[in-house]
This record gives structure tokens, sequence and C-alpha cells, in this order.
């Protein structure tokens, strides 16, 4: 899962009460979920059950789903459950917690019925961590006739007991919509679709998004990529995306080699509508075979193709970790009382870190931008807690204080895994890195086999060098903070000041250049702050109210809309901003100087290193 902090189904299938059911033994769940009659903004799905031998089942709906890591209760979206027999009559269900259900005189159940809310409608675009919303790329959306996001997870639970039996889902739909998903539709029909898996685990892996027609498919190698992208708007099209997305996967492929073997991948694009009442959590989650991704509508096409490719490259390579190499945590996952595994330095972080490796390695970046992010990362992660146990964390993390730590996953295991590289790289005269270690470490696990989370540290420490262990053992499951320019130096990499680009209204993370009028919504220019160039160029002044950019006006209603736009601003565009000076309105015309920053950062300056330098960044 990769998430991005920018401040970001199912009436099933309904059976008459009156029709009478086959006394057939059932040796599957069979799920319908109808995206046709679309009532009250809710979907019911109906559920027949397969053979059931005691008197009581338990139904239930997930807690939690794998790559979230917190709890949120699908359950709670759920609603208006009833069971009934094969001749319509009802059977008693009782509500045990917010996620379960039991049913009784089970054995003579034939069908299940519930109704479905989506989670998009909910979220209130809070920044992270801040709500109890579900993270949207893990959610739901119902918008009858337009788009339908179904994470399988929120719409269809499994009995207790048997969560290993086979499932067949039937999803009907108007025939304006295409479901498109890494599944097969084993129907022809243009309204019916029909997906056959193998357990519930496997079903709730699989998202479908049913929207208006606009994909395109590639081939990487023998993988067939397919990209859905669904724009309110119709701002933007797959055929848009795609020549981005195509190169970028390509890469990732060169670089991976062949540690995976899956045959379709499927990238699920849902750009959201900021001004309506629509999802509001950026990023994306991932799944053996795709991607889910939520992104802002109002975003520009490179700004957006840069996240892309950030987001999307993250939960691509998960089909490393932990969708290859995994513990039995993962491997056995409890929907309901989840265990998590001591090991989210490498699921998460791992998988981060070949994000940005890649990106160097296979030159979409230079070395410069790449030391510019780890420091970014060295800077995130210390604003955490950094002597804490990683370890302790990641098996804790769903609980305080630990979950609080989460976003480190992106920082220091990022972090975490280049110390890793850098050690496995000096060790062995730049002949091997940690995707060596991946390699090997998924040729001696893979997609079936798990390891125990207490002896992963000793596997890799026997498949790399004593000083790899030590440092595990020290700074991931030790709480001594790790000395990054100690590492750095051993590849020639010395700390340095560096310049960065920086933003009209924003100093740093959380120094604002700007503030807003309660009483009038205006947005104004702090009065007792140092401006950027971008201000002073145009000639603003601390007090001014800024009124428009360009044309659009803007205040505390659409102020997000113009952090957006700002970031898609360059050095030398024409800008024209009105503002307010002393009560007087007045409109200034100039070219925009984006502002810099300097932070610390890391530049390459020892030659006599170079060779081993230039195998760990593009060997």
């Amino acid at each position: 899962m990769k998430k991005l902090i920018l401040s970001l189904a199912f009436v099933g299938f309904l059976w008459s009460c009156s029709s009478t059911q086959s006394t057939t033994k059932q040796n599957d769940v069979s799920v319908t979920i109808d995206l046709i009659t679309i009532k009250d903004d809710k979907v019911m799905v109906t559920v027949v059950p397969p053979s059931l031998s005691s008197e009581t089942v338990t139904f239930n709906f997930p807690k939690t789903v794998p790559g979230t890591y917190s709890e949120d209760d699908y359950g709670r979206f759920i609603e208006n459950v009833k069971a009934f027999d094969s001749k319509g009559g009802s059977l008693k269900v009782a509500k045990i917690s917010e996620n379960s259900y039991t049913i009784s005189n089970a054995t003579k159940l034939a069908k299940l019925t519930y109704l479905v809310n989506d989670t998009f409608d909910t979220e209130g675009g809070a920044g992270f961590g801040e709500s109890e919303d579900i993270f949207s790329p893990s959610g739901t959306n119902i918008n009858a006739g337009t788009n339908f996001m179904l994470n399988t997870h929120g719409f269809i639970g499994y009995f207790k007991g048997k969560e290993e039996t086979p499932y067949k889902l039937t999803v009907t739909h108007p025939e304006s919509l295409l479901g498109v998903s890494a599944m097969i539709d084993t129907d022809a029909s243009a309204t019916s679709d029909v997906f056959l898996m193998s357990k519930y685990a496997s079903l709730v892996e699989m998202p479908i998004m049913y929207s208006k027609p606009d994909y395109t498919s590639f081939m990487v190698d023998d993988m067939e990529i397919i990209i859905s992208v669904y724009s309110p708007t119709g701002k933007y099209t797959a055929k848009q995306i795609t020549p981005n997305m195509e190169n970028m996967m390509k890469a990732q492929k060169r670089f991976l080699g062949p540690i995976n073997s899956t045959k379709k991948y499927a990238i699920l694009l849902y750009l959201s509508d900021m001004a309506a009442k629509d999802a509001k959590g950026f990023g994306a989650l991932e799944h053996p075979t795709s991607t889910v991704v939520v992104m802002p509508e109002m975003m520009g096409l490179e700004m957006l193709q840069e996240q892309l490719k950030d987001v999307v490259s993250h939960e691509f390579f998960h089909i490393v970790t932990p969708l290859t190499i995994h513990s039995n945590e993962i491997q056995y996952f409890d929907f309901n009382n989840p265990q998590m595994s001591e090991h989210l330095w490498m699921y998460e972080g791992v998988t981060e870190y070949f994000a940005n490796l890649f990106q160097v390695n296979q030159g979409l970046i230079d070395e410069k931008e790449f030391f510019e992010r780890m420091a970014g990362k060295i800077a995130q992660s210390r604003q955490m807690n950094d002597n804490m146990s990683f370890t302790k964390m990641s098996k804790n993390v769903l609980n305080p204080p630990y979950k609080e730590q989460y976003l480190n996953v992106y920082q220091k295991g990022a972090l975490i895994a280049m110390c890793m590289d850098i050690l496995i790289r000096e060790n062995s005269n730049g002949q091997k890195g940690i995707l060596s270690l991946m390699q090997e470490l998924s040729k001696e696990y893979g997609t079936t086999k798990a390891f125990k989370d207490e002896e992963l540290f000793a596997k890799i420490t026997a498949l790399t060098y004593p000083a790899v262990g030590e440092f595990l053992k020290n700074h991931v499951a030790g709480e001594t903070p790790i000395p990054y320019e100690q590492y750095f130096a051993k590849m020639g990499v010395t700390e340095a000041t560096i310049e960065i680009a920086g933003n009209p209204f924003l100093k740093g993370q959380t120094q604002p250049y700007i503030t807003v009028n309660p009483a009038t919504k205006e947005i104004m220019i702090l009065p007792d702050t140092e401006l950027n160039v971008f201000m002073t160029t145009l000639g603003l002044k601390n007090n001014d109210t800024l009124l428009a950019f360009n044309g659009k006006d803007y205040n505390l209603d659409n102020i997000y809309d113009l952090i957006m736009a700002s970031m898609n601003w360059k050095d030398g565009d024409a800008m024209t901003v009105k503002f307010k000076r002393d009560g007087k309105e007045q409109t200034v015309k100039g070219k925009i100087v984006m502002p810099k920053e300097k932070q610390d950062g890391y530049q390459a300056t020892d030659d006599a290193k170079k060779t081993v330098r230039e195998a760990w960044l593009r060997g």
C-alpha cells in the first residue's frame, strides 16, 4: 500500500422470498451483485452458501484486509442482513459484533441477502490517521450507471470455517459499463460477468472497476498489462496515461529480471472529483495481480504521471514482497483477528526502496534526485520515533503507540533496505545487492511457502554476510538509530547542502505563507513572515488579500484547488494575480519564479569508490 498525503458496491441480486431453491448440495459459495437496480445508493448482495452441517453458522465481514495495516471494520457498511430457507421462510439472524452475524437453523439456509453502502461517500477529507475513513484505494464506490469500485472485500463476506471453499461471483451490470479486473470473465453476456476463484482470500485480492469503457493494454515480456481509467469529467483517458506507464513497467521488469511469474496485471485508476462528495484518500493498494489507484482529477497531467510513476511502481514491486516472500501471518491471514508480521521493513520498506532505486538504475532519474529522495526520507524518519524497534512496531502496528509510527515504513523502512543494499554491495565488491537477496529468498520460499517471523534474520544472514545480520539485530530489531552518513561513506557519498524546489504558499512541510480570513473566506498573505521569491517577484506584500490567479478566483472553498494548481507551475510561466491591498483591488502581471529551499542532503565525492557506487546505483 502507498498512501499520499495531499492535504485524500452493490444491490446484489435479490431473490424473491417466495422462490424455491434446489436441495442439491452446494459445493461453493455463490455470490451475486446486481449493479443494475440501485436503491438509495445501496447495493444488495445475495449469497448462496455451500452445504452446512452445523445448526448455527457465523458470517463475517473483514475487520482488516491485507496491505492496509489498519482496523477498518467493513461490517459497518452492511445493513439489513436477512437469511432464508429454500421455501423463502425467514431464519433467525443475530448481529454479534460490528463484522459478524450468526444464523440459526443453518442446515436450512438457502440464501443470505444484505445491503452494502459505499465508503467514498463517507470520506471527510481529514489528514492521514485523523479520521475513521476507509483509505480510498481499499474502499468502495456506488455511482449508479456511472462507476462502481468493487474492492470485493467491501461487498463479500465469508462463512466461518468455509474460508477455503471456492467462490462463484456473478455481477450483473448495465451494458454501458465495462468491468475491468485481473480475473477472467467466464460469461459471454454483455450484462453479466461470472468469476470463479479458489477461496475467499483469493477473491478479495481481485478488485473490479465498472465504468464507461476506457482502457488500454500492452505486453511487457509475457505479462499483459491492462489500464482502466475513470475520469468523472473526461479530463484524462487511459490513452494519455499509458505511454509513461508502459515505459515505467518495462523498466521495472528489466530491473526485476525473472523474479515473478504474473501473467496478467490490472491497474484500476479512479480519478476523484474534489468538488463533489468523493474519495479523499490518495494513493494505491496492491494485490497479487492488480493495483487500485485513487488520485484527484484536478492534478495536471505531468504531475499525475509523476505520482503514478512513484505510486504504481511501489505497488507493482509488491509482487516481490509480501506477495512472493512473506511470513505465516500473511500466508494464513485472519480477516477478523489479524496477527501482524514483524517484517514491515521488508514488505513496505524494500518495496518503497525498489520503487526509487529502479528509477536511477534505469535512467528515469539521476543520482542527484535519488540522493535527494533518500535525504528527504532521512529527514522525515527522524520526525518519527527513531529509537523504536522496527520489528516491535510492525508486530503491534494496529495498536497505539505503534500505529502512529506506521508512516515510517515508507521512510525508515526504505532506508533500512538501502543500508542493507550498501552492506551487501560492500561485502561482495559490488557483485550483489538487496535485489540478489530477494531473488534468493524468492527461490527459497515463493508464493505458497511462508517463513516464520523469528527465523527470517538468520536466513538473510546465511544468504548474505555477518555484517547484515549485525545491522538487523542492532538497527531493525534493536533500538539504535542508523548512522546513515557511515553507510553513504561506504559508497563514496558524503553530506552536503542541497537546493530543492519549494512551493509558493508553503515553506518546508509545515510553515505556510498564507492564511484565511474566517469572516470573509478570503486568502491572505501572513503579516509577519518573510516572503519568498515567488511573491516578491510579482510585487506581492504581507497582508495582501489574494483574489485570483490567472483569471480563476480562489477563497477558502477552493483553496485546495489553488495548492494543487501551484504544484504544476514552472519558472517562466506567465502569471496574472488579482489581489486587494488597503481595500483596493489591483492586478499584476509577470513571470513565475518558483522558490527554492536549502536542506541537508548527500552527493558523490569520492571517485575511489566510483566502481562500487555505480554497481549500487546501476548494477
